[in-house]
């Protein structure tokens, strides 16, 4: 008896009007990046040439790796590396911490209406100008004329020392750590909060039926489960740690030399160098040394963070 054979269901091809509709919507997003980004990236050639506006990008001669010379035989580069570093490093620590502490903060009120006025308030800095922020320090530090200041009328109460604080380099990290404390606080604690709504009740029911304090779910429970995003952000930040925040620095610290020891970043230090020398090879060269940098330290970051937390790693 011949059997007879069944054919096998044809699997249907998946349509490509679906496929179309991705690629329309995303098309807006890489036009873009291909212009704004990736376009603008011919420029590095600066980095190479004695550049001449006459001659052009192009047409300016190439004179090798001169702009990087310079730039590293000048005796300002370990100053501003090490100023760039070390700031950022301070900047990415404390808003990290301020915003884990923030967010465990907020989470434990239970008021729905006073839980979002206090996210209000410490998100609020976040959109406020630099330069708003230079006159509130001003008015803190400095006062009317550069004399007293809201701080110094403080210590004089208590028979303190009252230092001139913008003649006082040592003091400026730390002043700038707490801007941008104040400032990102709020903004990273509400990440921490999203990052927290995902944690299930249950986790938290059962750690109360075995008698557990809220302190100390929050430290055995919350905090621990908040780690991969602590991590995914330290990545991010760390890519970021050879950029100096411009906008805030210079609008605080200006052209004021006598802080430049301890404040002078590389952004600041280029775009100072650009306006009074305007050597547009040099600073180009220290814009790419700039973005190398970054793009080993946040590689070497994704690959610490892959090894110590798999699951968590952005990659």
């Amino acid at each position: 008896m011949q059997r007879s054979i069944t054919a096998a269901p044809r699997r249907r091809k998946p349509t490509s009007r679906g496929t179309i509709g991705l690629l329309l919507l995303a098309l807006p997003g890489v036009v873009w990046f291909v212009v704004f980004a990736y376009g603008p990236m011919a420029g590095l050639v600066v980095a190479f040439k004695d550049f001449n506006v006459s001659e052009g990008i192009f047409g300016s001669a190439w004179n090798g790796l001169q702009n990087f010379a310079y730039f590293f035989s000048s005796g300002d580069a370990p100053r501003i590396v090490i100023n760039t570093l070390v700031l950022n490093a301070l900047f990415l620590a404390a808003s990290m911490a301020a915003g884990l502490l923030l967010a465990l903060m907020l989470n434990e009120i239970k008021g729905r209406v006073a839980r979002r006025f206090g996210q209000s308030v410490i998100f609020f800095p976040y959109f406020v100008s630099p330069i708003v922020i230079s006159i509130i320090l001003q008015a803190i530090l400095a006062g009317v004329g550069g004399r007293g200041g809201m701080l110094n009328d403080f210590l004089n109460v208590f028979d303190l020392p009252q230092p001139n604080w913008y003649t006082t380099p040592g003091a400026w990290p730390w002043i700038l750590t707490i801007v941008k404390i104040w400032q990102l606080g709020g903004y990273t604690s509400v990440i921490f909060l999203a990052a927290i709504t995902s944690i299930p009740e249950e986790v938290y029911e059962a750690a109360a039926l075995d008698g557990a304090s809220r302190a100390r779910m929050a430290r055995s429970i919350t905090t621990p489960l908040l780690l991969p995003t602590l991590g995914i952000l330290i990545v991010l930040g760390v890519g970021r740690i050879f950029f100096g925040d411009f906008a805030t620095i210079y609008a605080i610290v200006g052209d004021n030399g006598t802080l430049f020891p301890t404040t002078d970043v590389i952004d600041t230090y280029v775009f100072r160098s650009l306006r009074t020398v305007g050597d547009f090879g040099t600073t180009a060269a220290i814009g790419l040394f700039q973005s190398v940098v970054g793009f080993v330290f946040v590689t070497a970051a994704v690959l610490v963070q892959r090894r110590i937390d798999k699951e968590g790693s952005i990659l």
